[in-house]
């Protein structure tokens, strides 16, 4: 942790400079000299300050849900895929292609256009058509394009604490860019939190006298990633779970796992990492080495889209392999406020069908 911190101290000089950079890029778009467009047009962009991790996937699926009248598209630049410019998701899509995030929308909702592109005003342009909205998908800084709608996040854990921009700690844009967003949602709160505890984070963001609401996490039961019947979560007590994780906080699941009883075995990976056959058969190897009756391989739903090879598949077919779905749910004071913001905001600008 002390090198850790010395490291974060050298970095500062160039932090510095892309704090300037980012405050003067915005100014550009603030004062017009660099052009947004908007769109007449319903338009929701989920997004944050920080670097991955704030919750922005199932925020974006409970959208989808809440929406679920209207003909939606999402549309992400599709981190991490090995392709360039437009695409709709198709049964032949991999995480390659799209990235992994799309690609677990396209599993998930049948009923919804997923789309990736890393010009958002092209790929508006190709949806708004044969659609009634379309919700970006980490866009907020992606100013070339003004959304109706911005919800911007902050994890719990972090919105106290001093955060660094990058390089030296994990933000990406500064502060001050809240006041551009129309919700903000602190993400992850615990069930548990004080009416003490939300209000001081309604202090923190208090320049921006826009709606600030709470939002948490559930896990729902474990789901086979090849084969098999779901099982409760209550399956992992007493039992050997091997967590395999490729995103840019697991603590909150770990967290979950433990206080289910789980005896965890850690294999985590960067954010949106691409599973290497190598690291794929140390994982099978040593799930098999382990001489326990109880034991189960769990990973998260985006880290699955990224097991759906046959290569691993044939790695992991005979081991009890499961992903753990993430859901976001509003504490009861805050859900109300922000189903009807949304709702009322994609009714009176949704054009005629």
């Amino acid at each position: 942790m002390q090198l850790l911190n010395k490291l974060r101290i050298l970095l500062l000089p160039f932090s510095f400079v892309y704090w300037l950079i980012i405050v003067i890029r915005n100014k550009c778009y603030d004062w017009e000299i660099l052009k947004s467009e908007r769109f007449d047009f319903p338009i929701i962009c989920v997004g944050n300050l920080a670097v991955g991790g704030s919750g922005k996937t199932p925020t974006t699926e409970y959208l989808i849900r809440l929406l679920k009248g209207y003909r939606i598209a999402t549309l992400s630049r599709g981190y991490g895929r090995k392709t360039k410019g437009f695409f709709v998701a198709d049964d032949h899509s991999t995480a390659e292609t799209i990235g992994d995030e799309p690609l677990q929308y396209f599993h998930k909702f049948k009923h919804i256009t997923v789309a990736v592109s890393e010009d958002r005003v092209e790929g508006v342009k190709k949806l708004m058509d044969s659609h009634d909205l379309i919700i970006l998908d980490d866009a907020f800084q992606h100013r070339r394009i003004r959304a109706g709608l911005n919800i911007l996040l902050f994890e719990f854990s972090k919105l106290r604490r001093n955060q660094f921009m990058l390089p030296a700690g994990n933000l990406r844009d500064v502060f001050s860019s809240r006041k551009r967003a129309d919700i903000l949602m602190v993400s992850k709160t615990p069930k548990q939190a004080s009416d003490t505890e939300k209000q001081k984070d309604v202090d923190i963001l208090k320049d921006n006298k826009k709606a600030v609401v709470h939002s948490f996490l559930q896990y729902g039961q474990l789901i086979p990633v090849y084969h098999g019947e779901n099982k409760p979560l209550a399956s992992v007590s007493n039992a050997d779970v091997f967590l395999l994780t490729g995103i840019a906080n697991p603590q909150p699941l770990i967290s979950e796992l433990t206080e289910h009883g789980a005896r965890l075995h850690l294999y985590q990976y960067p954010d949106h990492h691409t599973f290497s056959p190598k690291e794929i058969e140390k994982l099978a190897t040593d799930f098999i080495a382990l001489a326990t009756e109880k034991k189960l391989i769990i990973t998260t739903e985006k880290d699955c889209q990224r097991l759906k090879t046959v290569a691993f598949k044939n790695l992991l077919v005979n081991s009890p392999a499961y992903y753990i779905p993430i859901e976001i749910d509003l504490l009861a004071a805050d859900k109300g406020i922000f189903d009807e913001t949304i709702l009322q905001y994609v009714k009176s600008h949704t054009r005629n069908r």
